[in-house]
């Protein structure tokens, strides 16, 4: 008989900042890219700022920015 978990998976995205664009590439490889410009809180933060994220079950959110960003 097998067995079932009630635990979902987490699924962690890579999220980077490149020329004014934050890329978040999820785990089965696709990428997305969002103008800076579109979050001015991302766009004028620092690395720390920036670093400071989890998932969601609707995209990312940034601690200390308090933004979410959905993909």
């Amino acid at each position: 008989m097998p067995l079932f978990s009630s635990r979902k998976e987490e699924k962690k995205v890579k999220v980077t900042f490149s020329n004014g664009i934050l890329f978040v590439e999820k785990p089965d490889g696709k990428k997305q890219a969002f103008p800076l410009e579109w979050f001015p809180k991302l766009l004028n933060a620092s690395d720390e700022e920036r670093e400071d994220w989890k998932q969601t079950d609707k995209g990312i959110h940034f601690n200390k920015l308090d933004i979410d960003v959905s993909y």
